[in-house]
């Protein structure tokens, strides 16, 4: 469903991303993981439209997606979270997911001005939908708390069950984990495999190795921007060249 060919893009005098290429199925969990400075979190941007590729190309179910806006992106059904959490302090829970329903809405601004019948059937079905996501990670009795009052582990939440909302079919998860303890961990991995259970794919950025190697179905490795490794989670485990680029060569010797 998604399929990168040879992506690049370059800041300055500094090659980010270098001629990337992978792809992932329906259905499936896949890890990008790397050391510091890698090019996760940059691919990512490219994949969401925040950031335009010099060259190569990436496809969602065939189409090209480079020159789209990131909001013409998630309609199209790819949708995130973010490295540092992005939410709307000064909202509730529940009033930040309903944003996320937004990219799916089609009342205007007359029907909401007017409280329309049909613009309170559609800001209804809205609420609905954000309940069910709260609930669905676990923060239905935290509706009505302001964003800004959750700790960062609830946070981390919060930003899935807005990305969910726009009903995605491609989620990218940009390192969940970061922050979190065992407990919320072990929660976090639970929401993963139930989020492919409802027909879901997974991108996952994640530095936390025994929660990668536990949900991904297969892992791309990059290091200094380039495609290093993929495969098989034990695969990628026993590679030389991945150890090397996390633990350095001398290590090896």
């Amino acid at each position: 469903m998604l399929n990168l060919k040879g992506v690049g893009i370059s800041f300055g005098g500094l090659q980010a991303v270098k001629n990337v290429s992978f792809g992932m199925s329906r259905g499936q969990i896949k890890a990008l993981i790397g050391p510091n400075g890698a090019g996760k979190t940059t691919l990512f941007n490219l994949i969401t439209g925040m950031l335009r590729p010099d060259t190569g190309e990436i496809l969602f179910q065939e189409k090209p997606l480079q020159g789209l806006p990131p909001f013409q992106i998630a309609a199209q059904g790819i949708s995130r979270t973010f490295q540092i959490v992005q939410l709307f302090g000064h909202m509730t829970v529940l009033e930040n997911v309903m944003v996320g329903r937004h990219v799916r809405t089609s009342a205007g601004l007359f029907s909401a001005a007017l409280r329309l019948p049909s613009g309170r059937r559609e800001e209804a079905a809205i609420r609905a939908q954000a309940r069910y996501w709260l609930d669905f990670v676990g923060l239905a009795s935290r509706a009505d708390d302001y964003a800004s009052n959750l700790p960062l582990g609830y946070q981390r939440l919060l930003e899935i069950a807005r990305a969910l909302a726009t009903e995605p079919e491609l989620l990218l998860l940009d390192e969940p984990a970061a922050g979190l303890g065992i407990n919320e961990t072990d929660k976090l991995m639970e929401i993963i495999f139930d989020i492919r259970t409802q027909g879901i794919s997974v991108l996952l950025v994640e530095h936390d190795m025994s929660l990668t190697m536990e949900v991904a179905d297969e892992i791309v490795v990059l290091d200094h921007g380039e495609l290093l490794a993929e495969g098989a989670p034990r695969e990628i485990q026993r590679n030389p060249e991945v150890i090397a680029a996390y633990l350095g060569r001398d290590w090896q010797q």
